[in-house]
């Protein structure tokens, strides 16, 4: 009998518990990405729908400076959602409207 074959035979049996470690871990890693996937669909599918409206607030934040249509590439970080009618009120009351999206011409304000 070759003496060679028996530490041959546990290098080969050494070599496939590494590859089935590696494999568990690429399952491991696998599942994750599915659960990710998973919770970031269920994120878009719960989150609320985009406001029609902004208003934006000034540095003190107490005073609107801009109204604006929802999804404005301008609006700052300071906007918040807003009804209808209280951008209908803000741009009636002297609040400017952004001049990019031009909220009182959709609001059916006249300048």
């Amino acid at each position: 009998m070759n003496d060679s074959s028996v530490p041959r035979l546990a290098m080969l049996r050494f070599a496939r518990r590494i590859a089935v470690q590696q494999l568990e871990q690429i399952d491991r890693w696998i599942a994750t990405e599915e659960r990710r996937g998973a919770e970031r669909r269920h994120g878009e599918q719960a989150r609320p729908p985009a406001p029609d409206w902004l208003i934006e607030m000034g540095l003190g934040g107490r005073d609107p400076v801009y109204v604006h249509v929802g999804g404005c590439h301008m609006a700052g970080k300071r906007s918040r959602g807003a009804e209808w009618d209280q951008a209908l009120r803000a741009v009636t009351e002297g609040v400017d409207a952004c001049p990019h999206c031009r909220p009182d011409t959709e609001l059916g304000v006249l300048d």
